[in-house]
């Protein structure tokens, strides 16, 4: 009877220790997955932010390169197109049109060196964040998988399994730290990186690291580019005022066929010219129209033409002398409009203005968002590591019931043994 007694006490006491850490088993498992799933969350939203934050950065820094590519391109276009502009058969002179050749090719080279650079070094920004965020997710998953299959092992003491999973889990685990240290490093690389585009901001240098960002185009070519246009500009005023003063404002008679289109009425305002000889800008005076609203006032100038292309009503300029002085001072105007462009270029002032609104509008989240990933990396490797060390006392908790069951069943049946002899 007492035997009895004592095999039912210690049944029910085994069956208090399986409640017991079950129950604790679930409540540790709980706590672990409840700090999984808040830096799984964490580490998503993270990732999602900072992918997005990095990607717009990069299309912005695109963004301005090929703005500053498609003016570039677009002053080559001017310059280029100055070699075709004349007026009644007056062009540009030879070694100015020489110039423009080998300008127009010092142009499209740093165009193109510029749109490449960037273009090649976003792309190999962009390749290492789409790395990072397969990597990330990843890594989330196969801890979520870790996590799941270790709970189900433990729960059907399936202890070789468990002890599989520990091994790989720690592995896991050192992956995922090391990963965060990554991380580290990459937000103090982010934070260290805008620290130095405010810097270069403010105090730039020949050449730095930022470079490989957005590089700045060659000052020497944007220098005479500059210079060049404004000799052009002044030359194709000369053109046009040539024309001007010695065919439209004097009144041949017809047997000049070459100059003479029964030119009558006002005279024709010569151009301004907004250069001195030695390039320095010059004040418009008094008789002379400006680069901006020269066409609209010459074409009250403009006189009806026979076929034989003789004025037939007042006027001193044709449709087609018209139409060749307005062709050269579109493209003059054209490149006196890109001049501040070009010493802004000069002085890699778009660059500057560039690093100056990242600095502003996209460094903070940067840095945000990549400290988030960071404090995921840690919380999801902190819950896995917890659940590792679990496992392991659940297992051993397992077998010492077992081991203990074993010890008071023994007994019992010596005693059943006993009576049966």
């Amino acid at each position: 009877m007492l035997l009895s007694l004592l095999h039912a006490h210690a049944h029910a006491h085994a069956g208090m220790h399986v409640l017991t850490h079950a129950s604790i088993l679930c409540r540790e498992t709980n706590v672990e997955f409840f700090g999984y799933s808040v830096g799984c969350v964490v580490l998503y939203a993270a990732q999602e932010r900072f992918h997005k934050s990095t990607t717009e950065t990069l299309e912005y820094v695109v963004n301005q390169a090929d703005t500053t590519v498609d003016k570039l391109k677009t002053v080559s276009d001017f310059i280029a197109s100055a070699k075709l502009i004349g007026v009644d058969q007056v062009f540009l002179p030879s070694n100015v049109q020489t110039d423009i050749d080998q300008i127009g090719i010092r142009i499209n080279s740093s165009a193109s060196v510029l749109a490449e650079k960037t273009v090649d070094n976003s792309d190999d920004i962009r390749d290492l964040l789409d790395s990072v965020r397969v990597a990330l997710i990843t890594t989330a998953a196969i801890m979520l998988l870790l996590t799941f299959l270790g709970f189900l092992f433990s729960i059907f003491g399936m202890r070789f399994l468990v002890y599989i999973l520990v091994i790989v889990g720690w592995i896991l685990v050192a992956g995922t730290f090391i990963l965060c240290g990554t991380f580290l490093l990459l937000h103090n690389v982010a934070g260290d990186t805008c620290v130095a585009m405010d810097h270069w901001v403010h105090s730039s240098t020949a050449h730095t690291a930022l470079d490989d960002i957005l590089p700045c185009v060659d000052k020497a070519t944007t220098q005479d580019t500059l210079l060049k246009s404004k000799e052009i500009t002044t030359q194709l005023v000369e053109v046009v005022n040539q024309v001007i003063t010695n065919v439209s404002n004097l009144n041949f008679s017809p047997n000049f066929k070459p100059v003479y289109i029964n030119q009558s009425g006002p005279l024709v305002p010569i151009l301004c010219n907004p250069f001195y000889a030695n390039l320095t800008l010059r004040p418009c005076s008094a008789g002379e129209v400006d680069l901006t609203n020269a066409t609209q006032v010459w074409s009250s100038y403009v006189c009806q033409v026979s076929p034989t292309g003789i004025c037939t009503t007042t006027g001193r300029l044709t449709p087609t002398f018209y139409s060749q002085m307005s062709a050269a001072v579109n493209v003059s105007y054209g490149l006196n409009n890109y001049a501040p462009f070009l010493v802004d270029l000069g002085d890699c002032t778009f660059a500057k203005e560039t690093f100056k609104d990242i600095c502003r509008d996209h460094c903070p989240s940067l840095r945000r968002y990549s400290r988030w990933i960071y404090i995921g990396l840690v919380m999801v490797s902190t819950a896995v590591m917890l659940s590792l060390v679990f496992w392991v006392i659940y297992g051993r908790e397992r077998r010492h019931r077992a081991y203990s069951k074993q010890l008071v069943s023994e007994p019992a049946q010596g005693s059943e043994g006993e009576k049966n002899s």
